[in-house]
């Protein structure tokens, strides 16, 4: 019997792999047969996430590198290709924030560190480029494969305070769209690019900000509960299904587009 969510055996480069959403991801990704390169500049970080998914996926491997540098990346290219052969599936996940390039409520838009907005536009925009100018070369190639970015409901509408990964994330959808036509028109059908953007989860990075020392919400938090009418933080293994069939045979008509994984937030007026 066909089933067009098969992704055993295809090989999936993940950046960013040692991340909340990411790792998550690379743990159900194994247990359904993937074989996986686990990308990101720590290898003491990738280390546990490897170790988890050994057991499912024994071939899949951890490579460091830095999103921003090029011949890392090319040279974890060539390290994946000469131990797994192939590669299917390119997730760019690696992002991140910088407390410059936020807007806190008592501070004002002209304090602004442009030095680290640029950081988090290199990381989050730049870094998602750069992976796929390196990566992509094995589709041109081959004439397949898939390219799913990580975006964010910050990309969407305007989210107080996160004004440069917000900017990045909104630069990583168009991105995603204009490679999705570039790419077709230019290599053919089988290379897809499209992202998922993820509404509120509580990741180390973001969990003062939204909880309180003894689990309440701040007040930060309890607005995003409010404008989400699930009226509930996501749960790190929610983006799993959506990646799943954005990556797998069941979506190879679907190219450009940005999927909401938000409990509702991105259609909620408010009101």
């Amino acid at each position: 019997m066909e089933n067009l969510f098969d992704i055993n055996s295809k090989t999936i480069v993940i950046t960013g792999a040692s991340g909340v959403l990411a790792g998550g991801l690379a743990r159900y990704l194994a247990r359904q047969g993937a074989r996986l390169a686990l990308l990101g500049r720590s290898i003491d970080k990738l280390a546990p996430v490897l170790a988890d998914i050994k057991e499912h996926s024994p071939k899949s491997i951890a490579c460091v590198c830095d999103v921003l540098d090029k011949a890392s990346l090319e040279n974890a290219r060539e390290e994946i290709l000469a131990k797994l052969d192939s590669i299917d599936v390119l997730i760019n996940a690696a992002g991140g924030n910088m407390a410059g390039a936020v807007v806190t409520p008592d501070a004002s838009f002209f304090n602004l560190d442009f030095d680290q907005w640029k950081s988090v536009m290199d990381l989050n925009l730049g870094g998602t480029l750069l992976s796929t100018l390196v990566f992509a070369k094995v589709f041109e190639e081959t004439k397949k494969g898939t390219i799913l970015n990580f975006s964010s409901m910050a990309s969407e509408s305007a989210i107080t305070r996160v004004c440069g990964y917000s900017n990045a994330k909104a630069g990583v959808d168009n991105l995603t769209r204009w490679l999705s036509v570039e790419f077709a028109k230019k290599i053919g059908e089988g290379v897809r690019v499209n992202a998922i953007a993820p509404g509120f989860f509580i990741s180390e990075q973001n969990r003062t900000l939204l909880c309180n020392p003894d689990g309440t919400f701040t007040s930060r938090g309890n607005s995003v509960i409010t404008k989400t009418p699930f009226g509930r933080f996501g749960n790190a293994d929610e983006i799993n299904g959506a990646v799943h069939y954005l990556i797998s045979e069941a979506s190879k008509f679907v190219t450009g587009i940005v999927l909401p994984v938000d409990g509702g937030f991105s259609a909620f007026s408010g009101v």
